[in-house]
């Protein structure tokens, strides 16, 4: 599930606090972030002076640079949401209902046991470079997420149930499962496809030359990547479908949110996701409201502070729980937040069926840590106010990204209050694209990150099955067997009602272990310039493809 103080892409996507401002995000790797505010659009704020500028381009704040625009090996928000743009797949969701809908197939046959899945895709689609789109693309993509030698292990999860992808003739595609899976339609429909006759030249797929300059049929095609300064889409003038009235999208990257800010307001941004303290205090004069739309809503994420459980220090429940209580997530909920967002206790969207209300977050209660570090063998044997078990001390290191302001301040709390009770923390800070080779490659004692699910689905597979440790998203190396078992049993379930109660039983069992302390599901704050219109809030989220252009402000 995807923060810019958190980043968020297919399926469940890593996030650093995240505006979400993508429609139409599929959910084939949730998005990780780390925390810190990533907009997928770009806006434009107030001053006095502003620069000359193509009307028809939106500027789009980017809040770190992608590390690839290949949509099967790319696991941040940043490169999903410009790839949401490029790429398409076989099946759409409604802005608004989330009903599924065409795309690049016209129309799809569900088989009466649920194991078949085939797409009779739309005639006459072109790559931007010409060529036509056919069933040997989905095959080779689908081919490409399931080779090990490819890096798609946030993809290949929700692919591990099917036998095989079939070109029935040039226009038709079928999917074989080997057992039933109840988001099988979204995930096949919503499959990444990249073009064969691109990448099958005997180049490295995970290093090809076409990872830094995609080849899509969506209404934008890739025009310039500035590496450290923007990223330029232009609208694809072939486009079979409507074609949007922006005809130019500008991602500029700017890792530091109060120099994006004032660029915003001399109009050098349209979009932007803005922070708590810039909300509440930074964009509320009648100039500014004047000149931008701030836009406030939820979208499927949550935040979190993740205990490696592989290190000697938080393999013991009680002292992830320990740590839990020492961690008080109100204060810093409405200190460094403005109380904007609500504390969660598990990973499900808190305002969905799957999220079991009748979980309370764990209490701020240091007494009670104490209690639990003790019993769990954590003792001051020495007198140096550190606390030592088995000859270590308990000194970890808490691991986040350089650019996220909201870890650097939660850091800063986090290692004064663990200090009361004895436990040591250094904090270790790290250019995103580092930070993310840390978190993935499992280099850390603890860390601040956040997780988004754009498309609404709630398969927890990706995150939290033991088969993931290795490989996968389960990144602090969560093993408990009968979340295992619910996790498999409710992927085969098409009763709503009995997967719900699934969930609620899996939620209760995250919530006991605590190999996360849940923190706060935010809610994205945007500010779009005015000088668009028919500018509207999705349950999705924010979709400028449908935007018109209005006279510079």
């Amino acid at each position: 599930m995807s923060l810019e103080e958190s980043p968020i892409a297919y399926g469940k996507h890593p996030i650093e606090r995240v505006i979400l401002m993508t429609i139409g995000l599929t959910i084939h790797a949730r998005v990780l972030a780390a925390a810190h505010l990533i907009v997928v659009l770009v806006y434009v704020g107030c001053g006095n002076v502003i620069p000359e500028r193509d009307p028809d381009t939106l500027y789009v704040h980017m809040g770190a640079e992608p590390g690839t625009l290949n949509p099967i090996t790319a696991t941040d928000a940043y490169s999903h949401a410009i790839n949401l743009r490029i790429y398409e797949t076989l099946v759409d969701r409604d802005h608004d209902t989330l009903e599924v809908k065409p795309m690049l197939a016209e129309r799809w046959r569900i088989s009466p046991d649920k194991m078949r899945y085939r797409f009779y895709l739309k005639k006459g689609v072109l790559w931007s470079d010409g060529v036509e789109f056919t069933a040997d693309d989905v095959v080779y993509s689908y081919n490409r997420i399931m080779d090990p030698k490819v890096a798609s292990g946030q993809q290949k999860v929700y692919y591990i149930d099917i036998k095989r992808c079939t070109k029935i003739d040039r226009y038709c595609v079928e999917f074989l499962y080997s057992r039933p899976y109840y988001l099988a339609l979204i995930f096949c429909g919503n499959m990444p496809i990249v073009p064969k006759h691109i990448f099958n030249d005997g180049t490295d797929f995970n290093t090809h030359k076409s990872n830094r300059f995609p080849i899509g049929t969506g209404p934008y095609t890739f025009d310039r990547w500035d590496t450290g300064k923007n990223i330029t889409l232009a609208r694809n003038e072939k486009y079979r479908g409507k074609k949007p009235e922006i005809r130019k999208v500008v991602y500029k990257i700017i890792a530091e949110e109060s120099v994006a800010l004032q660029m915003l307001k001399k109009g050098e941004l349209d979009v932007m996701g803005v922070r708590d303290i810039e909300w509440v205090r930074q964009t509320n004069s009648e100039k500014f409201t004047s000149r931008f739309y701030k836009l406030k809503y939820y979208l499927p994420s949550f935040s979190y502070i993740g205990w490696n459980s592989m290190r000697p220090f938080f393999k013991d429940r009680r002292v992830r729980l320990a740590m839990t209580h020492l961690v008080n997530r109100k204060e810093i909920l409405d200190k460094l937040l403005f109380g904007l967002g609500e504390i969660v206790t598990g990973p499900f969207y808190i305002f969905g069926d799957s999220y079991n209300k009748k979980l309370k977050p764990w209490p701020y209660d240091p007494k009670r840590a104490k209690q639990l570090l003790k019993e769990a063998g954590w003792v001051d044997r020495d007198g140096d106010g550190t606390l030592e078990k088995d000859g270590i001390k308990f000194s970890f290191t808490f691991t986040i990204s350089s650019g996220s302001k909201f870890a650097e301040r939660l850091a800063s709390i986090l290692k004064e209050d663990f200090s009361k009770a004895g436990v040591d923390m250094d904090i270790n800070r790290y250019e995103w694209a580092v930070f993310l080779d840390k978190i993935q490659s499992r280099n850390f004692d603890a860390t601040s990150l956040g997780w988004s699910d754009p498309d609404f689905q709630d398969d927890p597979y990706q995150i939290w099955h033991s088969s993931q440790i290795k490989g996968g998203s389960n990144y602090i190396g969560f093993s408990n067997r009968e979340a295992d078992r619910i996790i498999e049993e409710a992927r085969k379930e098409f009763n709503e009602k009995k997967r719900i109660a699934m969930y609620h039983r899996f939620h209760e069992i995250l919530h006991y272990e605590e190999p996360y302390t849940f923190m706060y599901t935010n809610p994205a704050l945007a500010v779009v310039s005015k000088r668009f219109t028919n500018v509207k809030v999705h349950t999705r989220g924010l979709n400028f493809v449908e935007w018109k252009v209005g006279k510079q402000r």
